[in-house]
């Protein structure tokens, strides 16, 4: 259980004298998470820091001030700790002040969006993010044959905790978690003013997920500049609603450089944002969902295993294209994802001339377990 392996690392890093924050989408069961993790504390002293009387209580940071916020409490945990202000700084305050105190902190955004955490508590700090359910997770829950049984469904409606649960509500709740809470943090912090641009532009990424994409044309889209729709990218990937995918370039002068591919953190997010809920043997966007959804998988496989590399796309001038590349402990490996097994697929001759040692595989439906459960 991926819940069972996040626990049993963080419940590992207590009392180590450092910070433990964990980042995630709203929604995804961090709280849950930490609340059972605080079942097993001495009286933890628990914040949540959506309520504005708590983020009063931080307004001026001060070791004294801190001290008689915790008082006894050797446990602080402070969900959603992006909405306090200057929040790298006051965290750094109680993990450098209150030596005896574990600080925990959630938050459903980088808090870097408003403030940098980063600076403030380098080497302070252990740090974990927690996505939506996974494949890997679901096969815990019941068996591999099941969840496969379930792939076409969860393309479409995704990963996320109330949605799996919840069966038959899926259109309900991926509405909800679109209107009240994609956007909650990123109109809050940054008072944007312009809340239909960043629809329309998620709408746009949408509509193009797994391509390549370009700010200037986004902007005549949205109507607005490229500058602009740089900076709302990054916010809504600093959110954890969508993400980058950058290229890979070492060999050939005809390799694209400075180009990016964006994809959703969940296929029901993005299918929400564009409304359309059909089965996937009624779309024209299944190649699409198939890659959003495998490299997804991917990535928190990666993210829960501890397993470190570095991924990116391929292609080159002439649109010869890799799906996604990994460079990992030395070694490039290549992958291709094909929807459709039928299909005959190979991997770019171009890119195996340039990279004879690379490792190259295509994933398709009738082997993507092997991806998404294993480094393969």
């Amino acid at each position: 259980m991926i819940d069972r392996i996040l626990e049993e690392s963080i419940k590992s890093k207590l009392f180590k004298g450092k910070a433990i924050v964990l980042l995630g989408p709203r929604q995804v069961g961090k709280t849950t998470l930490l609340k059972n993790i605080a079942t097993n504390l001495k009286n933890p002293l628990w914040l949540n820091a959506d309520n504005f009387e708590v983020q009063t209580l931080f307004e001026t940071p001060s070791s004294s001030r801190f001290k008689a916020i915790i008082k006894n409490h050797n446990v602080v945990i402070i969900d959603e700790a992006q909405n306090i202000k200057d929040i790298g700084l006051k965290l750094k305050i109680i993990t450098d002040e209150l030596k005896d105190v574990q600080l925990i902190a959630t938050g459903s955004s980088a808090f870097d969006l408003s403030n940098d955490l980063n600076e403030p508590l380098t080497g302070r700090k252990f740090e974990y993010q927690m996505y939506p359910m996974s494949f890997e997770e679901m096969v815990g829950h019941h068996n591999l044959l099941d969840e496969i049984s379930l792939l076409k469904h969860r393309m479409v409606y995704g990963y996320y905790p109330d949605v799996v649960v919840n069966q038959g509500e899926e259109k309900d709740i991926l509405k909800l978690l679109a209107d009240s809470y994609l956007f909650k943090d990123i109109l809050i912090w940054n008072k944007i003013k312009k809340s239909d641009k960043i629809i329309k532009l998620l709408q746009a990424l949408a509509f193009q997920m797994g391509n390549q994409v370009s700010y200037n044309e986004l902007g005549k889209i949205v109507g607005l500049n490229s500058e602009t729709v740089e900076s709302y990218i990054q916010l809504l990937e600093k959110s954890f609603i969508i993400y980058r995918l950058g290229t890979f370039s070492r060999n050939l002068r005809t390799e694209l450089k400075k180009t990016r591919k964006i994809y959703f953190v969940d296929n029901g997010i993005r299918n929400a944002v564009i409304g359309n809920y059909n089965p996937m043997e009624l779309r024209n966007d299944t190649g699409a969902l198939w890659e959003n959804f495998i490299i997804g998988e991917r990535k928190k496989y990666l993210a829960y295993h501890n397993i470190y590399v570095n991924s990116y796309f391929w292609r080159t001038t002439a649109q010869q294209e890799i799906d996604y590349i990994e460079e990992r402990d030395g070694k490039i490996y290549a992958y291709e994802f094909k929807w459709s097994s039928h299909k005959r697929a190979k991997i770019s001759k171009t890119f195996t001339k340039a990279y004879p040692n690379a490792i190259t595989k295509i994933i398709t439906p009738d082997n993507f377990e092997e991806f998404i459960l294993n480094t393969l």
